[in-house]
């Protein structure tokens, strides 16, 4: 391509839509617009002419105004400084961006998503005469106190190292030379749209630990899994993002605020630096990297947020760690699509959407998996997308192709949200694909009774689910007496086990060996109580039985063994059964 060819000039504009004349251009080239240089991307090509999307606002822009082909697509920065950082969707750093142009974002600035000028101090693991292949390791730098961020070979590079240095490097210096003169430097550019590559996919068969006890025990999600929680608005979609990001056992989080409200995204940026990691009783953002692009951002941006955030945490993983990522939320996503398809006069599909909403969906969470990276290490990319159906309709396109994608569903439900039952799951809409595969597991690192115990328990919540139609019509005092005393064991599986309390100190987390301690007393006191009936025991004495309310309150003890072991002692001598 001649210089000369790579400008262009602006034909027409619609919104953050731009068509562009005299242009050579690929698609998905990023073009700067007009005078102020506005960062674009080329998503459509007509003839002669290019259809761009702006990531900012469009305001002044008109026909005649150069635009200026890169040559490149759309592209992260990948390296050490990554962690801590808040950017914007394209990857823009919002502190820097803050002090450019004060609480405002300027129109055309742009800043470098990695620190110039901090160094780093890098230990090099290959010596000079080594062969080297793309997703190798080079070396290391330790990014923060827990995490070593180890320098990769870029996918699509390889050779033999003719020189490599030891030392403190900026992410733009040379740390090694191939032979056939190629500079490899602490940072590299991955194109977003791309996957990274990696030897095989493995199976899921390792469960993500979140000690939220509905999730882990009644809806496990794998490492390397997919999941959705539709819900409607404060039906508590964020709190059990806080919670998953928090406490679930991967080593770095992203959180991507795609299109949430400024409020809302405020918080999440107050919050996150001040949660304290459980594991380490450091600040949570030392393994997080957030991205936000609120509901006022420019619509373009949020499109690209997504993928910006999925090629960070697909990067962590080719260093062989386990990544989490957070969508709040597709539907923003989605809309924001719908908004773009509607400028480029495509033709609609279900509720305004493109017909290529599902595909893109698809293609969005089919980059996760747990996977053999190209240095041979194990990493995973686990992704949870909230979904925000308008008015609570999970029948609208958005939820319904994600259900169709996604392996595990988290339905949270508002009148269990207005009951004051958190996290407000319903555990009878709600299913997960990964549970009998992840059965082994379970059965074999905390019990092996593990699978039966869960299977007793959503016996028990569907039964009483098929009873309350039964009971609101003629209320429980008609029901025999064994499904009266059915109904009280329903009532403690929902009350002890399922609910659980984000903000109490014991309750906000709980191991899965506590899990199974409370789910198996509660088994117990079954048992206990068709026992006593079988004695002959009314129905309203076994109800009543004191040490009910001791065996509730136990989850909120340290030494929760002995207190349920008490209560438990305690109900077999008042009914009298051993």
């Amino acid at each position: 391509m001649e210089v000369k060819e790579l400008i262009g000039k602006v034909y027409r504009v619609s919104g953050p839509l731009v068509v562009a004349e005299g242009l050579k251009a690929r698609m998905y080239d990023v073009c700067k617009v007009g005078e102020e240089g506005l960062m674009g991307e080329v998503v459509g090509l007509v003839g002669e002419k290019a259809l761009i999307q702006v990531y900012e606002d469009t305001s002044g822009i008109k026909p005649g105004d150069k635009i200026e082909n890169t040559g490149m697509p759309l592209s992260v920065e990948l390296g050490p400084g990554l962690l801590k950082s808040i950017y914007d969707g394209v990857q823009r750093p919002l502190p820097a961006l803050k002090e450019a142009s004060g609480d405002f974002i300027g129109r055309g600035i742009d800043a470098p998503a990695l620190d110039r000028s901090k160094k780093w101090e890098f230990k090099p693991l290959v010596k000079k005469g080594d062969k080297v292949n793309g997703g190798d390791i080079l070396g290391s730098v330790q990014e923060t106190e827990f995490i070593e961020h180890k320098i990769l070979v870029p996918p699509n590079v390889s050779g033999v190292v003719s020189e490599i240095y030891e030392g403190s490097f900026t992410v733009e210096d040379t740390i090694a030379v191939l032979e056939d003169g190629t500079e490899l430097r602490l940072a590299h550019k991955w194109p977003v749209r791309i996957p990274r590559p990696y030897k095989e996919k493995l199976p899921p068969t390792i469960p993500l630990i979140t000690g939220q006890r509905i999730l882990d025990t009644m809806f496990p999600v794998a490492k390397g899994g997919t999941a959705a929680i539709p819900g409607p608005f404060g039906s508590g979609k964020t709190v059990t993002q806080h919670q998953l990001a928090k406490w679930s056992d991967t080593h770095v989080v992203v959180y991507i605020g795609c299109g949430e409200r400024g409020n809302e995204m405020t918080e999440v940026l107050e919050e996150f630096p001040e949660l304290e990691d459980p594991r380490t009783g450091k600040p949570l953002m030392e393994r997080t990297v957030l991205i936000a692009n609120t509901s006022n951002m420019p619509v373009a941006a949020r499109e690209a947020s997504v993928y910006t955030g999925i090629t960070i945490a697909e990067y962590f993983r080719d260093m062989g760690y386990d990544v989490s990522i957070m969508a709040d939320s597709t539907s923003r996503w989605a809309e924001a699509m719908r908004e773009i398809s509607g400028r480029l006069e495509e033709m609609p599909g279900e509720e305004g959407y493109p017909a290529y909403l599902a595909s893109r969906l698809a293609e969005f969470y089919e980059r996760a998996g747990r996977v053999r990276t190209l240095n041979g290490n194990i990493g995973s990319v686990t992704v949870v997308g909230a979904v925000s159906p308008p008015g609570g309709d999970f029948s609208e396109p958005v939820t319904q192709n994600t259900l169709r994608i996604v392996k595990v569903f988290w339905a949270l439900d508002a009148k269990l949200a207005a009951r004051r039952h958190f996290p407000a799951i319903n555990w009878l809409q709600s299913y997960s694909l990964y549970a009998d595969t992840l059965a082994e597991w379970f059965n074999e690192n905390v019990a092996p009774d593990w699978g039966e115990l869960r299977k007793w328990a959503m016996t028990v919540l569907q039964e009483e689910a098929n009873l309350q139609e039964i009971v609101q019509l003629v209320g429980s005092d008609a029901l025999p007496e064994s499904q009266r005393l059915l109904l009280e064991v329903a009532r403690l599986v929902r009350e002890v086990f399922l609910q659980q309390y984000a903000y109490h100190p014991v309750d906000t987390y709980c191991d899965l060996k506590k899990q199974y301690d409370l789910l198996k007393g509660i088994k117990e006191i079954n048992d206990i109580f068709f026992r006593a009936l079988e004695s002959g025991k009314l129905v309203e004495e076994i109800i009543g039985v004191e040490g009910i309310d001791e065996f509730a309150r136990a989850k909120f003890e340290e030494d929760y063994k002995t207190a349920l072991e008490n209560a438990i002692k305690k109900i077999k001598q008042n009914l009298g059964v051993e």
